[in-house]
């Protein structure tokens, strides 16, 4: 079926499309960020997760065959990274923004070292959800042709942010986020509440990365994350710590990546390239207004390194 001529209305139809699928790794690895800083503690380390996720993903898709075998080992491999660093900022007078930096350098070398054999095999790719098949135009079509994470990613956010609120687990997390002197007048181990929540973001993550290889690009390369997690911190300050509002500002984000394949997808050549930019000026305008010394930051955990 022929693509349809249609003008400038494409390039929104493209950014819808675009923005749903650059979101999908935003939004998993935001919700891992957003469950750690919750609890009090900051995990910059999230970048080399989600590079370890896309390739253990990757490679285990490659010689299973299987892509949602991938997932789950991605998630195993980022529940591990997280654990580590949980129990490293566990430890006396260690700070968890020197841990998340030399986790990332870590995690980027491993997944270097141990991704140079999986550059040229084509791994399976992860399952999408054809929900434009009722459409006749092939542009509409593709903007609608979801990948399965993506409902599964708005599945965690619903989750996450019910848990949070309204379960005994999520009082837990929000009360030693806020203050640790309290949690232990409740009789709550901080650091056993930090370590899980570390854990269970490095997951999140590690699915985020294998969403990366296994279906946008789809293909392993050591710039696949082009700083992703690194972004995240962006994100859940932007989002206010909240598992719901990581949705929206992960759509945000996708779609400020969306916008040069966009206006490429219409026959712009001249200049589009510089709109690859937009997530990276997206994240620094948001960091410049966060970081006035003259107000708090809303809704920000009280244990956060940021906040004192």
């Amino acid at each position: 079926m022929s693509e349809v001529d249609l003008g400038y209305w494409g390039v929104p139809l493209a950014m819808l499309g675009g923005a749903i699928r650059v979101s999908t790794p935003f939004l998993f690895v935001s919700l891992g960020e957003c469950l750690t800083e919750r609890s009090g503690r900051i995990n910059l380390g999230l970048e080399g997760t989600l590079v370890c996720g896309a390739i253990s993903a990757y490679a285990v898709a490659f010689e299973t065959g299987s892509p949602w075998l991938g997932v789950l080992v991605a998630a195993l491999c980022g529940a591990l990274f997280g654990l580590l660093h949980g129990l490293i900022c566990s430890l006396p007078k260690v700070n968890d923004i020197a841990v998340g930096i030399a986790m990332m350098l870590m995690g980027m070398g491993l997944a270097f070292y141990f991704g140079k054999s999986y550059v040229q095999p084509v791994a399976p790719d992860l399952p999408s959800i054809p929900l434009g098949a009722w459409s006749d135009i092939p542009q509409l079509q593709a903007a609608l042709d979801i990948n399965a994470l993506f409902f599964l990613g708005l599945f965690a956010a619903i989750v996450l942010d019910w848990v949070l609120r309204n379960t005994r687990a999520g009082l837990y997390v929000r009360v030693v986020g806020d203050s640790t002197a309290a949690a232990r007048a409740m009789g709550v181990h901080p650091n056993r509440v930090r370590v899980i929540s570390t854990l269970a973001g490095g997951a999140l993550a590690g699915i985020g990365g294998s969403y990366l290889s296994l279906y946008y690009p789809g293909s392993w390369n050591e710039g696949i994350s082009s700083g992703q997690g690194l972004m995240a911190v962006a994100l859940v300050i932007f989002a206010r710590w909240k598992p719901l509002y990581c949705f929206g500002a992960a759509l945000l984000f996708g779609s400020a990546g969306a916008i040069g394949p966009a206006l490429q997808s219409v026959g712009i050549s001249s200049g589009y390239h510089l709109f690859y930019a937009a997530p990276y000026l997206l994240t620094l305008i948001i960091l410049i207004i966060t970081s006035s010394p003259h107000r708090l930051l809303s809704g920000a955990p009280a244990e956060l390194s940021i906040t004192k």
